[in-house]
């Protein structure tokens, strides 16, 4: 492989990765936002990194000369993000003094049950349901490398992808950006988790306008009967 086949390779995976995952680093910042004794920045690390993981498996279509999933079928992961989102709201008012409990008894437990927590799923749910774009861009370009080019595409990924959640973490250091994120964001976060599962599902095509409507409605309903099995579990083991 020349140089030139390098160059090409290196450009082509850093323009297409930051094209691609632009929106992502608006997501990282508002999960930032979000640290707390039970929601860790690992958590956030390790779920975008499942996440994105996830993408490239499904895109590996491309390198093989076939397809896993059509497009409506990937936009129908929309939902995933509108069911965190409704579930953030029906849990909004839950208190959030949480954070008093010692940081040691947060780190307790193996790295396996540390990577297969909740927390980690529900970041690389909302990479994943996001990533729709990602694969229809993917495919074409792993269709169009020899080997070579797609691992160094591969390895590029990962590496951009570390220097996202890295640039993230940061922006969420400053002040002004800390104090806006901080102050609206536990309450913006819902909002744009299930704005995000709408725009993705309608921009596939995947459901229509009623479908979708009536999907988040089944959702709310699920979610709200959930809480109160929960609620009454509590009450009767009191």
């Amino acid at each position: 492989m020349s140089w030139h086949n390098y160059v090409t390779a290196i450009s082509t995976g850093a323009i297409t990765f930051i094209a691609t995952n632009i929106d992502d680093i608006v997501i990282l910042l508002l999960f930032f936002s979000q640290i707390n004794s039970t929601f860790r920045s690992w958590h956030i690390v390790t779920g975008q990194f499942l996440g994105f993981t996830v993408l490239l498996i499904l895109s590996l279509s491309g390198l093989f000369g076939g397809l896993v999933l059509s497009k409506s079928w990937i936009g129908l992961l929309g939902l995933l993000p509108i069911a965190i989102g409704i579930s953030s709201l029906v849990n909004q008012e839950e208190d959030s003094l949480e954070e008093v409990l010692p940081e040691t008894q947060q780190s307790q437990g193996t790295i396996i049950t540390n990577l297969l927590s909740p927390q980690t799923y529900s970041v690389a749910a909302v990479t994943v349901a996001n990533g729709s774009d990602n694969i229809s861009v993917y495919v074409p370009l792993f269709a169009s490398s020899n080997l070579e080019s797609f691992v160094i595409t591969i390895g590029l990924f990962f590496l951009l992808l570390g220097i996202w959640c890295y640039i993230a973490y940061r922006l969420t250091n400053y002040k002004i950006i800390a104090s806006v994120l901080t102050r609206y964001g536990s309450n913006l976060v819902p909002f744009i988790l299930i704005g995000l599962g709408a725009f993705i599902i309608l921009k596939s095509g995947a459901l229509s306008l009623i479908k979708l409507a009536a999907s988040c409605l089944c959702l709310m309903i699920l979610v709200k009967n959930n809480e109160s099995q929960d609620e009454i579990k509590e009450n009767s083991s009191r």
